[in-house]
C-alpha cells in the first residue's frame, strides 16, 4: 500500500470539500490530488532518488509529500534552521534529489549542481499545470515514504526511515475515515521537517478535516487564524501554547475562540501551570498529550481529553499528578520498561522506554534499532504508574554519572517546580574533579518573584532527595533555551558550565 491511498480516498469521497488553506490560497481535496499527480509526473521526468524540501510550510508540502509517494521516492523534509556546513552533509547524503524551496541556499551549498531544483511558486505551478494521468508506481514491499534526518546532537544525523505500511499503521490504526464535519479545520503550525507536520497531514486528511497552515508560528497569527477560519482542532508544542495563553492573558484580544474543539500538545515536557492554566481558558476543549518520536511513525501513547479533565478534577494526589504523565500507549503499541540488563521493571520503577508495534520503524539508512524480537529503544527513560499511565524522565543519555551512580535530571527538575517562585528548571551534568560528572541546575524565575539563593536551592534538593543530588553548580537565567519543537536543549546549558 501507498500513502497516496490517503489523499486519493479523500479526493474520491469529497472532491469539492476544501482541502487546505494556506496564505489565503484554498485547495479542495480533488484540486490538491490533481496537484499531486501532476508533481508526480514531474518528479519521476527528473530521474532524482528523493524529493527533498527546504522550505517552511505550505501547499508545497502537501503536493511533495504525496507526489513523491506516487512516484515511488522517499519524501526528504529538510531543517532549513540548520548552519550550511550540516544542511551541506545532508544534501550530500541524498544526491541526486528533486528539491524545492530555497533554490539560491541550495545552489550556494552544492555548488555541482547534484539537484534539481525549484522554488515553492514554480513547483506548484508545474504540479498544477500538468494534468496528464499518472500511473502510481507499484511499490516493493518495504518501500520508503519519508526520510527523516534526526537532530544529531552528539553525532552525525542518522536517517531515519519511514515505510508506507509504518506510517499507514498509524492512520488506519488511530483515525476514522471521513469523521470530520465540513466546517471542521485543523491548524497546523509545527515545523514541515518534523514527524508531527507529516502526521498532521495525514491524520487530518484521512478525517477529511480542512488543514490550516500557518507557516511560522506567531500567537497573534496563530488566535486570529482560529478566530477567522473557525479552526476546531490543533496541535502545539509546550512553547507555542505557552505563549498562546500568555497572550491571551496580557490582553483582550476580542477574538471568537469558540469553534476549538480540541488541542493536542506535544514534543516536550508541559508545564503543568501551562496545561492547567489552558484548561481554565478553554473549559469546553478537550486537550490531548500526544508522546511519540520519529522512529515510531509519530503519536505510541496518549493522554486523552477525559483523562486531563479526570486529573484536573480530582483530588486524589495519585490521579492529579496525571497531567505531569502522557497518558497509556495505544491498543496497537506494546510497552515496556527496562532497566539497564534488559529486565522489564515494574511499575513505579524508572528505566528506558521499549516498544513494539506496526507502525514502528525503528530502521535507519545506515542500520535497524530493533532487536530480534522487533523492540525498539526509544532512548527516553521513563516509568509506569499501577494503572498504566506512562511519565517521561528525560532521555537516557541526559543521565548523570556522579561518581557511578546514575542520577535522573528529572526528579532532580520535579524537586525544584516544587518551589513557589521557580517558573522552569533544568538538572544537567558538570564536569566534576572529585566524582567525574556532578549536578548543575538552570532555573527561570517566575515573574515578580523573589529569586532564591543558591544555598535555598540547594537544601530543598537535600530534604527531598539524597546529598548527592545536591548541585554543585546553579545558574539562574532570563529563559531555557529550547528548539522550535519545544525540546529543552541540554547541550546548550552545559555550555554555560563548561565556559
Amino acid at each position: 500500500m501507498n500513502i497516496s491511498l490517503i489523499l486519493q480516498m479523500a479526493a474520491e469521497a469529497e472532491p469539492d470539500r476544501t482541502a487546505l488553506v494556506c496564505n489565503g490560497r484554498r485547495w479542495t481535496y480533488g484540486s490538491l490530488w490533481q496537484a499531486a499527480n501532476g508533481a508526480a509526473v514531474s518528479i519521476s521526468r527528473s530521474g532524482c532518488s528523493y524529493v527533498a524540501l527546504l522550505d517552511e510550510s505550505s501547499e508545497a508540502t502537501a503536493i511533495a509529500l504525496f507526489g513523491a509517494a506516487l512516484a515511488g521516492v522517499p519524501y526528504v523534509p529538510l531543517n532549513y534552521r540548520l548552519a550550511d556546513a550540516d544542511l551541506a552533509a545532508l544534501l550530500h547524503r541524498i544526491k541526486p534529489a528533486y528539491a524545492v524551496g530555497d533554490v539560491e541556499r541550495i545552489a550556494r551549498l552544492d555548488p555541482e549542481g547534484s539537484h534539481r531544483c525549484l522554488q515553492r511558486g514554480d513547483f506548484v505551478a508545474a504540479a498544477d499545470s500538468i494534468t496528464e494521468p499518472f500511473e502510481e508506481k507499484q511499490l516493493e514491499d518495504g518501500a520508503v515514504a519519508a526520510q527523516i534526518f534526526t537532530s544529531g546532537t552528539t553525532s552525525a544525523p542518522k536517517a531515519a526511515l519511514l515505510k508506507h505500511e509504518n506510517l499507514l499503521s498509524y492512520i488506519l490504526g488511530t483515525v476514522e475515515f471521513g469523521s470530520a464535519d465540513p466546517e471542521e479545520g485543523s491548524l497546523v503550525c509545527v515545523p514541515p521537517y518534523h514527524i508531527a507536520g507529516i502526521a498532521a497531514l495525514l491524520s487530518s486528511i484521512y478525517s477529511l478535516r480542512k488543514i490550516v497552515l500557518l507557516p511560522a508560528f506567531d500567537p497573534d497569527a496563530w488566535l486570529t487564524l482560529v478566530s477567522e477560519e473557525k479552526v476546531s482542532n490543533a496541535f502545539v508544542v509546550p512553547t507555542m501554547l505557552s505563549r498562546i495563553i500568555g497572550r491571551i492573558d496580557e490582553n483582550d484580544l476580542k477574538l471568537d475562540l469558540s469553534s476549538l474543539q480540541a488541542i493536542a500538545y506535544g514534543g516536550g515536557p508541559m508545564p503543568l501551570s501551562v496545561i492547567q492554566r489552558a484548561m481554565e481558558l478553554f473549559p469546553e476543549c478537550g486537550f490531548t498529550n500526544a508522546y511519540g518520536l520519529t522512529e515510531t511513525s509519530s503519536t505510541i501513547a496518549l493522554l486523552s481529553p477525559d483523562d486531563h479533565r479526570a486529573a484536573f478534577a480530582s483530588t486524589d494526589p495519585a490521579v492529579r499528578m496525571r497531567l505531569g504523565s502522557v497518558g497509556r500507549p495505544l491498543p496497537a503499541i506494546e510497552l515496556e520498561i527496562r532497566d539497564e540488563a534488559g529486565r522489564v521493571l515494574p511499575a513505579g520503577e524508572r528505566g528506558e522506554i521499549y516498544v513494539r508495534g506496526e507502525q514502528v520503524s525503528g530502521e535507519y539508512r545506515e542500520r535497524t534499532a530493533l532487536d530480534a524480537e522487533g523492540w525498539f529503544a526509544t532512548r527516553d527513560a521513563g516509568w509506569l504508574d499501577h494503572d498504566g499511565y506512562l511519565f517521561l524522565g528525560g532521555r537516557a543519555d541526559d543521565v548523570i554519572v556522579r561518581g557511578g551512580e546514575n542520577i535522573s535530571p528529572a526528579e532532580i527538575e520535579e524537586v525544584l517546580m516544587t518551589h513557589p517562585a521557580i517558573a522552569d528548571a533544568a538538572a544537567v551534568a558538570v564536569p566534576s574533579a572529585e566524582w567525574g560528572e556532578a549536578v548543575g541546575i538552570a532555573v527561570t524565575c517566575k515573574p515578580d518573584s523573589t529569586i532564591p539563593d543558591d544555598a535555598e536551592l540547594k537544601m530543598l534538593i537535600k530534604n527531598r532527595l539524597r546529598s548527592s543530588r545536591v548541585p554543585e553548580r546553579v545558574a539562574v537565567l532570563e529563559a531555557l533555551p529550547y528548539n522550535e519543537m519545544g525540546k529543552l536543549l541540554r547541550r546548550e546549558i552545559r555550555k554555560l558550565f563548561s565556559e
